[in-house]
């Protein structure tokens, strides 16, 4: 497989940011801070194909839940949204957080919408009711019971993710150093979990 490059750095690597923060951690320590990190932020950009083209479209979301020891992340939905049209078509996502300190994770994997009401009962909200509506029928209220609420499931595949290594007093001293020296900062812990990490930790 070709990759893009624009020039040549001879035997220099082309991205010391990236050789500089990458990490290796153990497996427990590389799940348990990407997890973290997903709890805290709790909002994020769910990525699908829509349903007529090869576009991408982006949804914020709010996580609901999580399973599989972690790696299914769990959303509401309405089933009648157009990100439903586009799960039964291509289940394939990209689910993306970030804080206002430029922490991120990419988590990628495979949706379904969840419609049995014991699952959605169990994950159910009050504040759906917000976002729903009552349509005043007597069986679109909002509530559990509501079929227009659903459950997104997203099974992990694989996740990268950067997380603060530093305060930000600490990160902001050792970028102005980089700036004025030009060497890469020593800012965050830059990780991948694989797809096999990934079966690894869920088989536990």
């Amino acid at each position: 497989m070709s990759s893009f490059s624009n020039t040549d750095t001879g035997s220099k690597n082309a991205d010391p940011y990236t050789q500089k923060n990458l990490q290796e951690p153990s497996l427990k320590e590389k799940v348990e801070d990407l997890l973290n990190f997903v709890d805290n932020t709790k909002f994020c950009l769910l990525t699908t194909q829509t349903v007529d083209s090869d576009l991408l479209a982006s949804r914020a979301m709010a996580l609901a839940a999580k399973e599989g020891n972690g790696f299914d992340l769990l959303f509401h939905t309405n089933t009648e949204s157009g990100k439903t049209d586009d799960l039964k078509e291509h289940k394939s996502v990209n689910i993306g957080f970030i804080n206002s300190s430029g922490e991120w994770a990419s988590i990628s994997g495979h949706a379904t919408v969840e419609t049995d009401r014991a699952v959605v009962k169990k994950h159910y909200s009050p504040a759906l009711k917000a976002w729903i509506g009552d349509l005043g029928d007597g069986t679109h209220d909002g509530g559990p019971e509501d079929p227009r609420i659903g459950i997104i499931r997203v099974k992990a595949s694989t996740a990268q993710y950067a997380v603060s290594r530093r305060t930000a007093v600490g990160g902001f001293v050792e970028l102005a150093k980089g700036i004025a020296t030009g060497e890469a900062p020593s800012v965050n812990k830059l990780r991948h979990i694989s797809e096999a990490e990934v079966q690894q930790w869920k088989a536990q």
